[in-house]
């Protein structure tokens, strides 16, 4: 057999045989071993196997080829990029997950307490609007008022929930 790359593709489609790759050796699988081992299959047969078995190979080289043009070495890497690599530790995803349900419910309980201070009619107003994704006109149209007054509604009540949130522009 010929000194082939490394490549299995190349090594089984250049090869008149079927070729098969193990960890401590290379196995080739002739015509005339193909038919000695089985004698119900016919030369077609071993070409059709032939054919399936450097499609297969072609795929595998295609799909490792796909995956490794990816890859970067480590050495090519600065330190801000190999941080951005590394997976996070497990006591660092629990940590984020406590750090972010605490935000969730800060946020949260700001929220209701914003909308606490708006009227009942501001409130619903402007529920609907950014709960709702609701146009200023269908808001007007289900209460039987004007978008006029719907559109200051909206505007007082954001206002009004300016003044309360923490950190937001007054």
């Amino acid at each position: 057999m010929k000194n082939y790359m490394d490549s299995d593709y190349s090594l089984n489609k250049n090869a008149k045989g079927i070729i098969y790759r193990f960890a401590d050796q290379i196995v080739e699988i002739s015509l005339e071993d193909y038919l000695r081992e089985n004698p119900d299959k016919t030369s077609a047969d071993f070409v059709e196997l032939k054919s399936l078995s450097d499609s297969d190979y072609y795929n595998t080289d295609r799909a490792d080829y796909r995956q490794t043009w990816k890859n970067t070495s480590l050495d090519t890497l600065d330190e801000d990029e190999m941080v951005a690599f590394a997976a996070p530790s497990v006591e660092e995803e629990v940590i984020d997950q406590r750090e972010q349900a605490e935000v969730y419910a800060k946020m949260k309980s700001s929220a209701l307490f914003a909308l606490d201070k708006l009227t009942d009619v501001q409130r619903r107003r402007y529920l609907m609007y950014h709960g709702k994704g609701m146009t200023e006109q269908e808001i007007a149209d289900e209460e039987g008022s004007t978008q006029q007054a719907v559109s200051k509604s909206l505007a007082w009540a954001e206002r009004k929930i300016k003044k309360v949130l923490p950190g937001s522009k007054k």
